[in-house]
């Protein structure tokens, strides 16, 4: 069946290499997926493959192989886009400005599609029933991952594992990475509103600088991870804005403060968030101000179940050949993906996209396919 599975795998590689073009050209941000979600549903009919939509923009197919009640297995691929304006010179650049596959979720449903369709096609040869969720909204809270969950994606087959794979933009081609156990970190977005009593920048004495008193707060916070958690369990806590006042002699009377919190262990996730809690109450109190906090808790993490992803892993290896297999790295960038893992055995793979000889070597969320010192350096000669 392998030997029919690479056979057919490159038969229709041109097809499915305009497949995602296509969706390449045609972007749509989270929860917004309208076209793409009909573009797989017609892809999915073409296929002779069943489907119902879920959570607005979502779709499930079912394959039934031979004995389809004898194990369920569900395959994941997240279709939107970012908002990031496209800079590649390519036929299929993007026809939304503004709007850009930048994380390669055009892959993954191309990849999904092109699985399900071999799979289809070859459902006489294997056991069991195969899932097909193609879920929306990946990249903005709360996750399409979990508003598919609660639209019972999991349920009426209930598979008994589900495997997702990513695009890694630092892997060649041709090659997959896995990673057993924690794979990826939880994220919460952070949200510090912190008041004081605005005044006259040559008067301090007579003002509650929250400015000062936001400076304090964000040393202070870096003692969250640093003091308090096992330094073997990694965990990254960043202030990214600092927002306050607009003019030289003004004290402000407010500043706002942004930032994101990672972590690799549940407990300790939510742990940290009352510790963050309690330092901005006693730091800003302490100085006379007031403080609200707002943590829009994300993503959970990731973590792969041991058994599949072994499991998973010599089967790539078995097709791909040992060389072209590696272990993943832990990665502190999240994916709600980890929403499934919480919910049945998981695994979450790395697929190689690098390709330094066509100079396509740029990281994800970047407008660019290749780096742009490479793209300087030739527009230079």
């Amino acid at each position: 069946m392998q030997l029919k599975i690479k056979e057919l795998a490159k038969e229709y590689a041109a097809d499915f290499i305009e497949v995602r073009r296509h969706i390449h050209a045609n972007p749509e941000l989270s929860y917004q997926e309208y076209e793409t979600s009909k573009f797989v549903q017609q892809k999915l009919s073409e296929f002779s493959i069943p489907f119902e939509v879920k959570a607005t923009t979502g779709v499930v197919g079912l394959i039934k192989g031979k004995n389809p009640d004898s194990r369920v297995i569900a395959l994941r691929a997240d279709m939107d886009a970012l908002p990031i304006k496209e800079e590649n010179d390519v036929p299929y650049k993007s026809k939304v400005d503004g709007v850009m596959h930048a994380c390669g979720h055009d892959v993954h449903t191309a990849c999904l599609l092109g699985a399900a369709k071999i799979l289809s096609e070859l459902k006489e040869e294997w056991e069991g029933t195969v899932k097909l969720i193609f879920q929306p909204g990946e990249e903005k809270n709360p996750g399409g991952a979990s508003l598919m969950i609660k639209d019972r994606v999991l349920e009426n087959p209930s598979p008994q594992t589900i495997l997702a794979l990513h695009v890694h933009t630092m892997m060649e081609t041709g090659k997959l990475s896995f990673r057993s156990g924690k794979v990826m970190a939880s994220a919460d977005e952070l949200y510090f509103t912190i008041k004081g009593k605005g005044g006259h920048a040559a008067s301090p004495h007579l003002a509650v600088d929250p400015i000062l008193i936001s400076s304090q707060l964000v040393i202070a916070l870096q003692q969250v991870v640093s003091r308090n958690n096992n330094p073997f369990n990694p965990s990254v806590l960043s202030i990214t804005s600092f927002n306050g006042g607009n003019t030289t002699n003004v004290i402000p009377g407010e500043v706002k403060l942004m930032g994101t919190f990672r972590a690799m262990d549940e407990q300790w996730r939510f742990e940290a968030h009352e510790l963050m809690r309690k330092i901005s109450e006693n730091i800003v109190h302490s100085m006379g101000g007031e403080v609200d906090l707002h943590i829009d808790v994300g993503y959970p993490c990731v973590y792969n179940n041991e058994i599949v992803n072994d499991a998973a892993m010599k089967a790539a290896e078995t097709y791909l050949g040992a060389e072209n297999v590696s272990e993943s790295e832990l990665r502190m960038g999240a994916e709600d993906f980890g929403y499934y893992a919480q919910e049945i055995p998981a695994c979450f793979f790395r697929l190689g996209t690098m390709n330094k000889s066509k100079g396509i070597t740029s990281g994800v969320h970047t407008p660019f396919l290749m780096l742009m010192k490479m793209r300087l350096k030739w527009e230079w000669e």
